[in-house]
């Protein structure tokens, strides 16, 4: 059973990644029934004794292996179209977070309500509760309400990071002298993990992240009590 949840998606927490994962489902699919299509004719072939040396052409079957290649391929890239523009689409969000990546730290920046910056290191092993987790804990939380759209603004202070949340479907690229855009929406509270996706250097593996959504009114009075 351990074996098997590394290998699944994990459970989502935004509308977004349950589109992903949908997406995911529709194109395995597919390329299980192009599998078992091919696997089909290979074994015809191999067990077949028809064989028929004056076809020089085939003008139908030419037909048939050229519009249906290209039909999966619409079927496979109208749904991802429809998943990209809804990762860009913005729609008034409430909350605007900065995040600035560091080697290796995150650096994060409330700014809409009251100035509010906090750098976020990972919790030595040393340091760690019972309950915490190795290599992913950090001494900072990233603190997001649930149900509101929150537009997350990127950039990196040195070198190349990646803003990575698996559970949300966000993965953002964070460029020195740039700035990108990533909107979050939660379904639910809880605490959820990432980690930098790009190879940023030595201690590349040794910069998560970790989120913790709560309800509209607690948020509140955590911008508050800061």
């Amino acid at each position: 059973m351990a074996t098997w949840s590394n290998i699944v998606f994990q459970d989502s927490n935004s509308p977004i990644m349950e589109q992903l994962i949908i997406f995911h489902d529709h194109t395995m699919m597919i390329i299980m029934f192009i599998t078992l299509i091919v696997i089909y004719i290979m074994l015809n072939l191999i067990f077949s004794n028809k064989l028929n040396r004056q076809m020089l052409d085939g003008q139908l079957i030419e037909l048939t292996w050229t519009i249906l290649p290209a039909l999966m391929l619409i079927f496979i890239a109208l749904p991802s179209l429809k998943i990209l523009y809804m990762m860009e689409e913005m729609n008034k969000p409430l909350i605007t977070i900065k995040v600035i990546g560091h080697q290796w730290f995150w650096s994060y920046e409330y700014s809409d309500f009251k100035k509010i910056e906090f750098d976020s290191y990972m919790k030595p092993t040393t340091e760690l509760n019972q309950n915490e987790f190795r290599l992913l804990e950090t001494d900072n939380h990233l603190v997001v309400p649930i149900n509101v759209e929150v537009r997350m603004l990127m950039t990196s202070f040195d070198v190349i990071h990646s803003w990575t949340i698996p559970a949300l479907g966000v993965k953002m690229d964070s460029f020195p002298g740039r700035i990108n855009q990533a909107n979050l929406m939660m379904n639910r509270p809880g605490l959820y993990f990432g980690q930098c996706s790009e190879i940023c250097g030595a201690n590349h593996g040794f910069m998560p992240i970790v989120i913790e959504s709560i309800n509209l009114d607690k948020f509140f009075n955590w911008l508050i009590n800061y």
